[in-house]
This record gives C-alpha cells, sequence and structure tokens, in this order.
C-alpha cells in the first residue's frame, strides 16, 4: 500500500480542489482529510458518515474546593495566569498540567475534554476518513495521527491500494503528522512570491522527512513569469514536476456546484491537465 499526501505551504493554493479530483482518478483507495482545522474535502465529495468518534485533546483541570487548603501552589507554578482565586479559567489553561502535580493535597482534579470528531464515511469515490476539531481547540496533530491510523486500519481490510490524503496547509504540527511514513507528498504550488517563498520551505520540510516530493504549479498562467521560476527551483534542486494547471473558470463553477472539476467538466482544459498530471504521479508511484 502506498501513501501519498497533497500538500501546500499555503493556503489557497486549490490543493484540496485537487485532491477532490485524484479521489476521483485513483483507484482501489481510501481518501483521507487530514486538514482538520478547516476541513474542506467533505464539501465535495459528499461523504455519508457511518462512524463517528470522539477526540480528546488538551485535559480541563478544576479545583476542588473541599480539598483545597488555599496554599496558593497552584497560582506560582501556572505560567499561564490561568489560575486565579482558587479557581482554573478555561480559557487560560493550556493544559500543561502543572498545577496537577503541585497540588500537595490532591484538590485538582483533571477531566476528559472533547475537541473534537473523527467520522468514517462512504463516498461514492470510496472509503473516507476525515474529521473536525470544535472552534479555538488546539492538538491538530494528535487529531491527525488519530484519522491516518483509523484510515491504515480501513487501507488493511479492504486491502487497497492507496491511501490518499488531503494535507494541511502550512508548516505546521498538522503537517508533520501528515508527512510521518508516506511515501510522496505532492506540493501544490501558486505563482505568487509568497507561494515561491513557501513552497521553498515546504520542500526543505518534505526533504528533512526523507520523503519524495512532486510539484504541480497551480493556476501557472496568472503570472508566468513566477511560474518559471519555481520550474527553475525545481530544476536547480532536483524536484520533479508532474505538472502545470492552467486558471479556468470552470473550477470556480464546479466548486459553486459542490462537485470535483474533473465530474464536473473531464473534458475542459483543467479536467485534461489533472488527469495528466494524475497519470504521471501514478506512473511515479509505480
Amino acid at each position: 500500500m502506498k501513501q501519498v499526501a497533497i500538500v501546500s505551504g499555503k493556503g489557497g493554493t486549490g490543493k484540496t480542489t485537487i485532491a477532490a479530483s485524484f479521489s476521483c482518478l485513483a483507484k482501489n483507495k481510501v481518501i483521507v482529510d487530514c486538514d482538520v482545522d478547516s476541513a474542506m474535502l467533505h464539501l465535495l465529495l459528499k461523504p455519508e458518515v457511518i462512524s463517528s468518534r470522539e477526540f480528546h485533546g488538551l485535559k480541563l483541570f478544576e479545583i476542588d474546593e473541599g480539598k483545597c487548603k488555599k496554599c496558593g501552589l497552584c497560582e506560582s507554578y501556572c505560567r499561564f495566569n490561568a489560575v486565579r482565586n482558587f479557581q482554573i479559567d478555561p480559557f487560560l489553561c493550556e493544559g500543561c498540567a502543572v498545577c496537577y502535580y503541585v497540588c500537595p493535597v490532591n484538590a485538582i482534579k483533571m477531566r476528559e475534554k472533547t475537541s473534537g470528531y473523527m467520522f468514517t464515511s462512504k463516498t461514492n469515490y470510496g472509503p473516507m476518513v476525515h474529521a473536525r476539531l470544535n472552534a479555538a481547540e488546539t492538538n491538530s496533530g494528535k487529531l491527525v495521527t488519530m484519522v491516518r491510523n483509523e484510515a491504515e486500519r480501513i487501507a488493511e481490510e479492504e486491502n487497497a491500494d492507496l491511501i490518499l490524503i488531503d494535507g494541511p496547509p502550512g508548516l505546521g504540527c498538522p503537517l508533520f503528522a501528515t508527512l510521518t511514513g508516506i511515501d510522496m507528498a505532492i506540493a501544490v504550488a501558486e505563482p505568487t512570491m509568497s507561494g515561491i517563498y513557501d513552497l521553498n520551505r515546504l520542500i526543505q520540510v518534505i526533504t528533512h522527512f526523507r520523503i519524495k516530493p512532486i510539484v504541480i504549479v497551480n493556476m501557472y498562467d496568472v503570472n508566468e513569469k513566477n511560474a518559471k521560476e519555481i520550474l527553475n527551483y525545481c530544476e536547480q534542486n532536483a524536484v520533479e514536476v508532474a505538472g502545470l494547471i492552467p486558471f479556468d473558470r470552470i473550477a470556480v463553477d464546479a466548486l459553486v456546484n459542490g462537485l470535483p472539476v474533473i465530474e464536473y467538466a473531464p473534458n475542459s482544459n483543467i479536467g485534461k491537465a489533472i488527469k495528466q498530471i494524475w497519470n504521471t504521479i501514478e506512473e511515479v508511484i509505480g
């Protein structure tokens, strides 16, 4: 089984739009959405949820007034100013548990907090695992790992050949959890100055994990000068380019209609480009 992640150094490059079309083209796969902070893939693939599971991120802490001796140790040790007047502010608490361990009379209680949900679903394109992190919650890297573990379990049961991952944008903890143990990272870039800069940093992270990167330049004809700079960068650093995708209003129409581009307009310029790129990627991953 191969694991391939579609990632980007910044948001708005068209990563999820491309991932949705790849989900239509790939055979015998499990689809995974690891962008748990702002999941969008389900809007295009319309999964039917089969089961859900709670995700517990940071712990919640409370002071038991009946046991508390008001020694003040918890307040003095807290580095987030979350303990005041022998009460713990849940909005300031970072869940580090220092107060829990320094309390000499065990007056601080620790309990689980539901920070989000993981879903196992079925789509017209195959099984899908995705998740939703609740507003203002953290530990998204841990949730990404939970999602990937479930996807691997399903892939083994289904004898799938491929796990296709729509990764998170940016370079944070969710990206590291997405890249761990995969076979290929498809980096989607846009021909803007910020797109070039973030692609450079993304490729450095991917190669640090000793993963083969391959680049797609989306909307290349919006700024062909910058697109050429991306191609030169890839050539200088021996990074393979899977292909270039033109700007096409049809992509917007497909999103408005809630469909992957490859299904909405398979014979359009953008549809043909995505097909050709996927054929290239299939050859590379075998």
